[in-house]
């Protein structure tokens, strides 16, 4: 589909209750709306337009508008309402609600163990609370860490725990520019988390299991056995089942990360590429039914049951489903009327999948995956029609190409904003891994349905592997390329809006040559070019000090404009992939690159000195030694790190404290101790294991 003498709006009409349902979503999850407003404006605006639609032709011609307007209030409200219901902490039977110190609860695992370097993850549900031998009926989830024992190997998805141990609250490090884990657990419902060890529960007799889901954790093992037992090499068999189901623990984090940097980790993300895949192999075998009016039926159930067939194969899990929603909307648009827009059956997809969850709108996933569809829907063709080729086989190579290029388009801001970097040679490792991956997922396919006869399946899997090394070492090739990425790109939530409408309404303008599209897109380049501007010189301005949260670990920059010098565990220097989670996002966001010198830094051991701030590090036992001169030094900064013999009180003694920093090195029982030493001398004191990262901004 192309932008063409049309206006998408007036195309799809469901895009015009799509947009102010998404916006009132956003806006109660931001701002709030206040549920007493919610009651009356959706009653209100029903009324409003039961009226509307009570009054003469003519008159309701002449005001049209107002039945917009009442139509946008109605769904900007039940945004609101939906965004507030998902919210599980609002809801009177949660379980946080009920917590005491004396709690226990009644549990059931809703998955398998999924296995750690120390430990086994599962995610329950909460059934009950119990407190003096009462039960209460509650739900909710949280996470679970077993310790690695014999025991706990024989739980597993249904089983019925009570634990004694007290639950936490899910936290995010508080690092600046990091991962939320916390609203990532929350938009799933998961707001605790424990970790338990052998005396710390008690399973029960028998297992809570839903029939459905039980086979698809049965159907999803038995093909990584199959995939294991068939595809030679632990790198290849890990691929493998992340290509076919999206099962993702027997990845290498290296060949990811090189797969993030050509621009081909959705090959490895099960998403819309495989589904995509399956739906065109589907429309090309049933094709002979669509020809006739008569079984055009047929050819729309057959090709939904089949998309919705691989996808309960693959797991069922919401990225997939999420796709398959999509496709099959597509599917039954085309079905009922050849002449509505795809971008219509698109619009519906995205706003059933909202009411179900509105959550899944800050999801990376549905994000990408619906931007990346729109995208190929409005460009595909017009990025086609740029060569003219005779060649069929060219032509074919072309078309797979203009395919990647139409997705781009939109995928580009939401990648720079969720990944901060931008794959400089994605036509190159998609001009053969795109291809590929789609003849490996169907060989792995054809390998699930000729398991049985072992001399062809070991062949198949043999040939597999060979593919998949093929297409590990074109990636890890283009990796090497100068420039194949581009790291670093700090993007906001508000630029990426601007960049986004700047590439639709210059898309406009070029194919349609409209004047108002170009004058659009002049806007949205101000916009966006004045708000870079702005960020990139606040950064030329910035001085801090960021004490990092690092489990087990010191981490601190010292930040002068666009310049960090780093301070902490050389560990963690030595871990890139820790380095990554916990340090890169903050630098990114802060624009700075590393230096080994840093002007108007002082550095004498423990001691500081930067931007007319004293500060001292300690992670060992020191000497206390009072002043000769009995005058006290102003220490603007003490971080204590690790496990010292540090008394407090007698530091304090011979220094003037006026911030002290517990850092995430420190274990919890000593932090506790120095906490209560600091209240008693009102000292301002600061614990990045509670509160995240400490920032000091010395401007």
């Amino acid at each position: 589909m192309a932008l063409y003498g049309s206006n998408p709006l007036k195309r799809s009409p469901i895009l015009q209750i799509l947009i102010p349902f998404i916006i009132g979503i956003l806006y109660h999850y931001y701002l709030t709306l206040p549920q007493w407003l919610v009651i009356i404006l959706i009653p209100l605006s029903l009324a409003g337009l039961l009226i509307f639609h009570r009054i003469p032709i003519l008159a309701r011609f002449r005001h049209s508008m107002l039945s917009g307007i009442f139509t946008a209030i109605l769904f900007f409200s039940l945004g609101a309402a939906l965004s507030r219901n998902q919210d599980i902490r609002q809801q009177s039977n949660w379980f946080g609600h009920h917590l005491m110190d004396t709690s226990s609860l009644l549990l059931v695992l809703e998955e398998p163990l999924v296995e750690k370097s120390k430990s086994f993850k599962a995610i329950a549900a909460v059934r009950a609370s119990l407190n003096n031998n009462q039960a209460e009926a509650v739900h909710g989830k949280l996470l679970i860490y077993f310790s690695k024992d014999s025991t706990v190997r024989s739980l597993g998805y249904g089983s019925r725990l009570i634990i004694r141990q007290p639950v936490r609250e899910i936290k995010s490090s508080g690092n600046p520019g990091a991962f939320d884990f916390k609203r990532y657990s929350l938009f799933q419902g998961i707001t605790h988390q424990v970790y338990l060890r052998p005396d710390d529960y008690e399973v029960l007799p028998g297992k809570e299991q839903n029939w459905f889901r039980k086979q698809l954790f049965a159907s999803g093992q038995f093909l990584v056995q199959l995939l294991r037992r068939y595809i030679p090499g632990r790198l290849e068999s890990g691929i493998a089942e992340a290509l076919l189901i999206g099962y993702k623990q027997d990845l290498d984090p290296e060949i990811v990360q090189s797969y993030s940097n050509t621009g081909v980790v959705h090959i490895i993300a099960i998403s819309g590429l495989h589904l995509g895949l399956i739906y065109w192999l589907l429309l090309l075998l049933l094709k002979p039914l669509n020809k006739s009016k008569k079984t055009r039926w047929l050819h729309a159930v057959l090709v939904i049951a089949g998309l919705w067939s691989f996808s309960f194969l693959a797991g069922a899990q919401p990225s997939v489903l999420r796709s398959a929603l999509m496709f099959s909307c597509m599917v039954l648009g085309n079905s009922v009327s050849r002449k509505s827009p795809a971008i219509n059956s698109l619009a519906v997809s995205a706003f059933i999948l909202l009411c179900y969850n509105p959550y899944w709108l800050w999801d990376a996933g549905f994000q990408l995956s619906y931007a990346a569809v729109l995208s190929i829907l409005l460009f595909n063709q017009p990025v086609y029609n740029w060569f003219y080729i005779k060649n069929k086989l060219l032509d074919i190579a072309w078309k797979m190409n203009a395919v990647t290029i139409a997705a781009q388009i939109l995928t580009l801001p939401v990648s720079l904003y969720l990944f901060h970097q931008f794959p400089v040679s994605f036509l190159f490792s998609n001009f053969i891994a795109v291809p590929l991956s789609s003849l490996l997922l169907l060989g792995e396919i054809f390998l699930c349905i000729i398991a049985f006869y072992s001399p062809l399946a070991e062949f198949t899997g043999k040939a597999i592997a060979a593919g998949i090394r093929l297409m590990n070492a074109w990636i890890e090739r283009v990796e090497q390329l100068p420039f194949s990425v581009w790291e670093g790109i700090q993007l906001s939530s508000t630029q990426a809006i601007w960049l986004t409408g700047l590439l639709l309404t210059a898309s406009y303008w070029l194919m349609e040559k409209s004047k108002k599209a170009f004058g659009v897109s002049l806007f949205f380049l101000l916009i966006f070019s004045a708000e870079r501007f702005i960020s990139f010189r606040e950064a030329g301005g910035q001085q801090k000090i960021i004490v990092y949260y690092v489990p087990r670990m010191q981490a601190i920059d010292f930040i002068q404009r666009r310049m960090y010098w780093f301070s902490g565990d050389s560990t963690l220097m030595q871990n890139q992939l820790s380095r990554n989670f916990h340090l890169k996002p903050s630098r990114v966001l802060h624009r700075v690159s590393e230096t080994d010198r840093l002007n108007g830094l002082l550095h004498y051991e423990y001691y500081y000195r930067f931007g007319g701030k004293n500060i001292i590090c300690l992670d060992t036992t020191i000497a206390y030694s009072a002043p000769a001169d009995s005058i006290r030094p102003v220490i603007d900064l003490l971080v204590l790190s690790g496990n010292p013999k540090i008394y407090l009180k007698r530091l304090a003694a011979v220094l003037d404290i006026r911030q002290l920093v517990i850092d995430g090195s420190v274990p919890a029982r000593k932090a506790g101790f120095w906490k209560k030493d600091a209240d008693s001398l009102q000292i301002p004191f600061h614990d990045t294991g509670e509160k995240g990262a400490f920032v000091m901004s010395l401007n």
